[in-house]
């Protein structure tokens, strides 16, 4: 759930500026206290990229812009008015459970359906149009997938319903690790946790906000940047 009065941008990608480099590299570029420069032996016969998707609104609807406001009978404008301006932030965080959720999700307190607000997110989550089939593809082709979202334990909710893990793991959900995005502690957790250089890693997001801390000048729109992948990994495999 976002904290944005406006509707979400066009998503967007940005790439991390080690990722195409001129040179092989053979040092790590991040925390030396715990990350080894020399990696596993299997690295050498991991498939890279690694890939790791935001979820809301890169891989799935997020109903918070429309489903969530009709829920409650108002506006999106007013809802952001009227909601407790961290509640949400830390239920993604796992800080807070669904009952103190919703104890504080209005700043001044007032009751609501819980189970009917889980029911209507449950029923806007959706695939976004296109992204099902490209995951198939890249799942068809050996890349390694993982989720890297700030959501909380309705990550679930979404799992029983689309079956994501078929495609990806839910490796890096902000409910697990207690940081969110762009915390740069995050992304080093991913780094230690999958034990590659991050130069070998792919961050796909809808907002470059949350992947300022990549420092990257390289952008593009989600669909185009999933025509190139489509091309780069025909174009791989066809010669070799």
């Amino acid at each position: 759930m976002a904290q944005y009065v406006r509707a979400p941008p066009a998503p967007a990608i940005w790439f991390h500026p080690k990722l195409f480099p001129k040179q092989p590299r053979n040092r790590m570029a991040l925390n030396p206290r715990n990350i080894t420069a020399s990696l596993n032996n299997e690295t050498t016969t991991r498939k890279l990229p690694i890939l790791l998707f935001d979820i809301m609104d890169t891989i799935v609807r997020d109903p918070f812009y429309h489903d969530i406001p009709a829920f409650f009978g108002m506006s999106l404008k007013e809802l952001i008015e009227c909601k407790h301006p961290t509640a949400w932030m830390e239920f993604e965080n796992g800080v807070i459970n669904e009952e103190e959720l919703a104890r504080k999700f209005f700043k001044d307190g007032r009751p609501f359906d819980l189970e009917g607000l889980k029911d209507c997110v449950r029923k806007g989550y959706s695939y976004i149009e296109g992204v099902e089939q490209l995951l198939q593809s890249l799942k068809q082709k050996n890349y390694e997938m993982h989720a890297f979202t700030n959501y909380p334990i309705w990550y679930k909710i979404i799992e029983d319903k689309l079956k994501i893990s078929n495609y990806l793991s839910w490796t890096f959900c902000s409910c697990m690790y207690g940081k969110r995005k762009p915390d740069p502690d995050f992304y080093l957790a991913v780094v230690e946790h999958l034990k590659v250089d991050p130069a070998s890693c792919i961050f796909i997001d809808d907002r470059p906000s949350k992947l300022r801390v990549l420092s990257s000048k390289h952008t593009t729109n989600v669909l185009e940047l999933f025509h190139w992948l489509g091309m780069h990994i025909y174009h791989s495999e066809t010669q070799t």
